[in-house]
């Protein structure tokens, strides 16, 4: 099954703030969104959307094909070696051959490291090794580069590119320039309230 990804007209109110409306996209299969906008504004609030753990105030998301989030939120855990806390979603993900992310990645060297020691470029390193080992056809990528040095965010951006030249779908919401040859580009201010 191939990946589609549409969102129409939606909107996002937290609490009493109206973020954003009318906000529509649509990608297929090899093609990448990228969200800009300051922070505050509401790209996480939009990944969340995508993602289906928030729901719009207005407008819907349709979606056929595996999603995988990366934010700031690292769903691993803090006291276990890096390694084991990979494995355990290896396993659980049926991924056989995690070695091609940790080296691609870097994290071969720390794989026997609590997850509470890894700096952010490591933890963010970590949840983008996941990602990779779990196969999902959409990307939902919220600000990837935080943390990441010069070589790690070209890495980064080139597995972007390799994923969708394959078919895949990346929404990538971030203030920081990012390489994503051929992307539509949404200014989320365009649509704010």
């Amino acid at each position: 099954m191939q990946a589609q990804l549409t969102a129409t007209d939606i909107a996002c109110r937290r609490g009493e703030r109206l973020l954003f409306r009318g906000l529509s996209f649509e990608c297929a299969p090899g093609e990448a969104l990228h969200v800009t906008g300051a922070n505050g504004i509401g790209k996480s609030s939009l990944i969340r959307i995508i993602a289906g753990l928030l729901r719009p105030f207005a407008g819907n998301v349709e979606s056929t094909g595996t999603m995988g989030l990366v934010d700031e939120r690292l769903a691993l855990d803090e006291n276990m070696p890096l390694g084991k806390a990979l494995g355990f979603w290896q396993e659980l993900d049926g991924c056989c051959s995690p070695a091609n992310a940790f080296a691609i990645l870097q994290l071969e060297p720390l794989l026997d490291v609590p997850v509470r020691f890894l700096s952010t470029g490591q933890r963010k390193r970590a949840a983008l090794a996941r990602l990779l080992n779990r196969g999902c056809q959409i990307w939902l990528l919220d600000e990837p580069l935080n943390g990441l040095d010069d070589q790690t965010s070209r890495n980064f951006e080139a597995l972007v590119a390799l994923h969708c030249g394959g078919g895949g779908i990346a929404v990538v919401a971030s203030h920081q320039r990012i390489a994503l040859p051929g992307a539509t580009v949404v200014a989320i201010e365009e649509y704010a309230a």
